[in-house]
């Protein structure tokens, strides 16, 4: 039974996002086959995809988008000219005053926004000391805030993604897509349409190809409004086009040197700055259309031929003539084959599920299938279950703040009924949903998350999911759930002994099996 549950813990931990807590029997099924058990989700593609009502296609959500900002920008100009002059001349507004750096106490954290998130609700926090005058006998309450269109569109997104994620039997699928996801970042931070688009360019654009074809999967990715409004290329113009002659603005290479650097090739993978500058050359014109809809339906991918740098560009050694937009298709299609693609995705991959220092012949082997196949990623991810190092290895991943958050609302058996919580924790453990730093995406490392600082937010959290869930749930069924027979003796011993539920609960959820997979 040990090694049975063993191979339960690495196919639920290591491929998912850990056992469901209730009547779910994630484990036992997990011990009957546990290889069969991860590849049954790969059985259902359509699994994959995220149909929830009320989640836009990513032109509607750029019409409103684009719609609100013109409103918002029109009363700012209304409000500027009916605003009386300045005090002086060279008069400067009153900078707003810095808020002071966040609390990140466990109160704190629950009451935490994610960026332009509406506060949660005071019974939420009853630790949080009122305002003065909220406490006032007949002092009016204030008016709720409105959330804008942004703001509902984000956190509509983000509640689907984290219900599919606690919900999902095992989540290995879920998992790809996170895997994928991160690959080809996106910032919600980059402005408006990002954040309103974050959501849709996962569903659009990574979700349907994470069973599917690499190629296919980085032409939609790289022609996604959200990704060419992310790198900037938008504003790229050819130098000899007829915008670039047109304009004082002339060549972006953010968008083609992330192509290559990150997406495909990786550093290291044979690619000059000559071939970021043709590429860039190659995906001029590559926008999207605007407000006005000029050049097609706002929100949707466009060629811009007017912006197009005209001629044939050389890109790692091969010439593509000109050919509009179908010269930068073809060069995609090509390095999505490239030697060095290959070992980069295998790479990534083995180091995500695997190890930090993932077996050397393991990658090469998940190399070869990327290659053989023609970079079929299901056939990628059915080589990584097929292979002995993925059961053998240790499970010494830490889990990001994502996985410790949702591996948590699955073994307490908590479907999100609000996104602000998660959001807010991930904000503070520092993976804020769909905003990394830059285009690298969040680290994939134990030393990212192992930090002392990011450990003790783990335990305030753990703490505060405790001291609101603890009473409904006995920590020693959930320590069976969450690592059957495979318990360490001090684990078992330290949530035995525990002088409450609630602590028994916290000291549970910060167990090396439960934070490692």
């Amino acid at each position: 039974m040990a090694r049975d549950s063993q191979a339960a813990l690495v196919a639920l931990n290591r491929f998912g996002f850990g056992a469901r807590g209730g009547a779910s029997g994630d484990v036992l099924n997990a011990a009957s086959d546990p290889r069969g058990f991860v590849k049954a989700e790969l059985g259902r593609p359509n699994r994959v995809l995220l149909e929830v009502p009320g989640l836009q296609s990513t032109p509607a959500l750029g019409k409103a988008v684009f719609d609100y900002q013109f409103e918002i920008q029109q009363a700012r100009d209304a409000a500027k000219s009916a605003a009386p002059p300045a005090a002086g001349e060279g008069a400067s507004p009153r900078p707003e005053a810095k808020g002071q750096r966040r609390n990140l106490s466990l109160n704190g954290i629950a009451m935490e926004m994610a960026p332009k998130e509406p506060q949660a609700k005071p019974a939420e926090n009853p630790g949080a000391m009122a305002p003065a005058e909220a406490m006032q006998p007949n002092a009016p309450k204030p008016a709720p805030q409105p959330l804008n269109i942004i703001q509902k569109t984000f956190r509509a997104e983000a509640l689907a993604r984290l219900q599919r994620a606690v919900i999902v039997d095992g989540g290995f699928a879920e998992r790809l897509v996170v895997f994928w996801s991160n690959h080809f970042c996106i910032s919600a931070n980059k402005g408006g349409p990002a954040r309103m688009w974050a959501g849709s360019f996962e569903r659009e654009a990574i979700r349907p190809h994470v069973l599917g074809r690499f190629a296919d999967m980085l032409k939609a990715v790289e022609q996604h409004p959200a990704m060419l409004f992310f790198l900037d290329n938008q504003q790229s113009l050819g130098p000899d086009s007829r915008a670039g002659k047109n304009r004082n603005r002339g060549l972006n290479e953010n968008l083609a040197r992330e192509i290559l650097e990150l997406h495909t090739l990786g550093v290291g993978g044979g690619y000059s700055q000559d071939d970021v500058t043709s590429l860039a050359n190659v995906i001029t014109g590559w926008t999207y259309a605007g407000r006005l809809g000029q050049l097609g339906a706002p929100g949707t991918f466009v060629f811009n031929a007017n912006a197009h740098q005209p001629g044939a560009q050389r890109v790692m050694g091969k010439v593509y003539d000109a050919e509009g937009v179908a010269q930068g298709e073809a060069v995609l299609a090509d390095i999505a084959r490239h030697p060095s693609t290959a070992k980069f995705i295998a790479g990534k991959f083995a180091r995500h599920f695997v190890s930090d220092d993932p077996p050397q012949a393991l990658v090469a082997r998940l190399a070869d299938v990327f290659t053989k196949t023609d970079g079929d990623l299901k056939a990628l991810a059915l080589a990584l279950v097929d292979s002995d190092e993925a059961w053998s290895a240790p499970l010494t991943k830490i889990r990001s703040p994502y996985e410790f958050l949702v591996a948590a609302g699955r073994l307490l058996a908590q479907i999100p009924n609000n996104p602000n919580l998660y959001l807010a924790g991930l904000r503070a453990l520092g993976q804020p949903l769909w905003s990394p730093a830059g285009p690298n995406g969040f680290p994939d490392t134990n030393a990212a998350w192992l930090a002392p600082e990011g450990m003790k937010l783990r335990l305030d959290i753990s703490t505060q999911i405790a001291s609101r869930l603890a009473e409904g749930v006995d920590p020693r069924d959930l320590l069976e759930l969450a690592a059957a027979n495979t318990a360490s003796v001090e684990t078992r011993r330290t949530v035995e002994r525990a002088e409450s539920r609630q602590q028994a609960l916290a000291l549970l959820l910060m167990s090396p099996e439960f934070q490692r997979r």
